[in-house]
């Protein structure tokens, strides 16, 4: 298995473009699935995630042609449902968190869906309850096999209802919502996520023929049609490669450029970065951060120590957590990371401590950053990356060491960077995969 040979203390400089949105490209690209037209989708991510479940489709029988590096078009008009039952689906679905995305456009347009339990990162329990929930509100039978972790749901007839969902699940939403574009009636949805991502996969779906209004807030009102169409849709930049970056240039000190980043759907992410100290300017859709030697982390206004925490959108992405936390390392004061969503998040501040950063890491949730302000480098280990985004956060904090670090179990970062090496190479960093 490929490793990263990461030789850090190199200042990086010039201009990045970040790559379509991993999150969202799993939940458009599941939507085909809800149609036998032909859909368009651009800016789709180069990644292991994507690609494994654009294979998944075209084991179900969706044409998928490849027009260009990043545009792709889908016609599921001849879905082959027998496929669900076989041991070639177990295998694939079960390595890829994001095919659970599958199952309200199967559930909606064929009344059926199958899946194993879904793979993904190691960040402790994710749990799948706000999607079957939702389903048998709108009228499905649920079944769960405990034995083989086999999730099953069909329904003649889905029906519009009002529900109230027990956490704002982003996947949890998309899946419902997709379930609901085809059920007859009203579907409304209280406590639906509102993440950037969902808006996209709603104004896609409105402009495949759906009716959903309410996009944007916490409160959707679906109005079920009979069928929807094809159309072009083309995916926001990733906004957690954009924070990544971010916190590239401030560990390195590099002056770093980073192009069309849609600022508009970027939400408290400047700002935080802010907060640790960053300086960071958008231009023109492009945020630039200058090189700086020293940044110093601010704290509340009654003067008590800057936390850090996640929430739900527009609240901070908790995806973006595990890069705050690198950053912090070099900087100036102290910060509390509080990730409330994930238990087993942080548990790779370990690595990190070996490298000579000061944390304490309170309980599965919480820890205390202790900045180091320049005054000591960290130091080059070897080290396996747990997840997509700790192992990003990892990479950066190789980046800013001194001497050589090896990364272990780099397919956890190719699930969510397209060629994040060749592409720190281009900006001077001092990269291999061997």
């Amino acid at each position: 298995m490929s490793v990263f040979e990461v030789v850090g203390g190199n200042k990086l400089k010039g201009d990045v473009t970040p790559q379509g949105a991993k999150n969202e490209a799993l939940q458009v690209i599941s939507a085909t699935l809800l149609t036998g037209d032909k859909v368009t989708i651009s800016n789709i991510p180069d990644i292991l995630d994507v690609n494994l479940l654009i294979d998944l489709l075209r084991d179900l029988g969706v044409s998928v042609e490849q027009i260009n590096t990043d545009t792709y078009s889908f016609e599921a008009k001849d879905v082959n449902l027998d496929f669900l039952n076989s041991k070639a689906f177990v295998k694939k679905a079960s390595k890829l968190r994001g095919s659970v995305m599958i199952i309200g456009p199967l559930l909606s347009r064929f009344k059926k869906a199958y899946l194993p339990k879904p793979g993904g990162d190691k960040i402790g329990r994710r749990r799948l309850d706000t999607h079957f929930i939702g389903f048998e509100k709108l009228g499905a039978k649920f079944e769960y096999d405990d034995k083989n972790n086999f999730y099953k749901v069909d329904a003649e007839n889905l029906e519009g209802t009002y529900m109230l969902l027990d956490e704002a699940s982003v996947t949890g939403t998309a899946n419902i919502v997709m379930a609901a574009s085809l059920a007859k009636g009203k579907t409304t949805i209280f406590n639906a996520a509102c993440e950037p991502y969902l808006q996209q996969l709603c104004n896609m779906l409105n402009s495949m023929g759906a009716n959903i209004k309410g996009i944007g807030s916490n409160l959707l009102t679906i109005e079920g049609v009979d069928s929807l169409g094809g159309c072009d849709h083309r995916i926001l930049p990733d906004m957690i490669e954009i924070g990544s970056f971010i916190g590239l240039a401030a560990m390195t000190q590099s002056e770093l450029t980073i192009k069309d980043v849609k600022a508009e759907y970027l939400g408290l992410i400047p700002e935080i970065f802010r907060r640790l100290g960053i300086q960071l300017e958008i231009e023109n859709d492009d945020i630039r951060i200058p090189a700086q030697t020293h940044y110093e982390i601010q704290s509340f206004i009654d003067g008590s120590t800057l936390t850090v925490a996640d929430a739900p959108w527009p609240g901070f992405t908790p995806d973006l957590l595990s890069i705050v936390l690198v950053v912090a390392i070099q900087a100036k004061g102290t910060v509390l990371i509080h990730q409330k969503m994930f238990e087993s998040r942080l548990f790779f501040v370990d690595k990190l401590i070996d490298m000579g950063a000061h944390i304490i890491l309170c309980d599965p949730h919480r820890a205390v950053v202790n900045g180091l302000n320049r005054q000591y480098p960290l130091r080059g280990i070897r080290m396996s990356s747990p997840d997509i985004r700790a192992g990003v956060a990892l990479l950066i904090a190789a980046l800013s060491a001194e001497g050589k670090s090896i990364i272990e179990n780099i397919n956890q970062i190719d699930r969510g960077y397209q060629n994040i090496d060749s592409r720190l190479r281009a900006l001077g960093a001092d990269i291999k995969r061997v």
